[in-house]
């Protein structure tokens, strides 16, 4: 054996060898990792643009929070302004309503002070006829004597 001719003999071998991996086996390896780094570079560009979405979205949510946020205060500013408003009607109703409830009692208050002076003015002129007849040890005839009761009344 000579080494000469090994060397020569396996220096051929891996020339085929080369060639075929170069021919048949690298293209396709070649191939498949250029696709990979393609969908690679695909999905970092579709994260990208999601990630952008993504804050876009935020934005519009964080809008619309601060929107829906202001139109309830409105609301609810609104609302206490209405039941402000509802409480002073109300109350304003109750004092008007009050007021005609004292207007009432006092009017029936004084009707009965009326009443109660004419109920005390007839006592008084029966017990001052009494008193005269007693005086006089006579009977005093009140409808002869109406006129003089009359004005004892009123001078009550």
């Amino acid at each position: 054996m000579n080494i000469n001719a090994t060397l020569f003999a396996q220096a051929v071998v891996f020339a085929i060898l080369v060639w075929f991996t170069m021919t048949f086996v690298w293209p396709p390896i070649a191939k498949a990792l250029d696709e990979r780094a393609l969908k690679i570079s695909e999905g970092l560009a579709s994260a990208e643009k999601a990630k952008s979405e993504l804050a876009v979205a935020n934005k519009r949510v964080e809008e619309e929070l601060s929107q829906s946020r202001n139109e309830s205060a409105i609301r609810l500013a609104d609302a206490e302004r209405r039941a402000q408003t509802v409480i002073e009607e109300a109350k304003a109703r109750a004092t008007e309503e009050a007021a005609k409830i004292v207007a009432a009692a006092h009017q029936e208050a004084q009707a009965q002070v009326v009443k109660a002076r004419e109920a005390l003015r007839e006592e008084v002129a029966s017990l001052a006829v009494k008193g005269a007849e007693q005086i006089l040890k006579r009977e005093v005839n009140a409808g002869v004597h109406a006129e003089l009761l009359g004005r004892l009344k009123t001078e009550l």
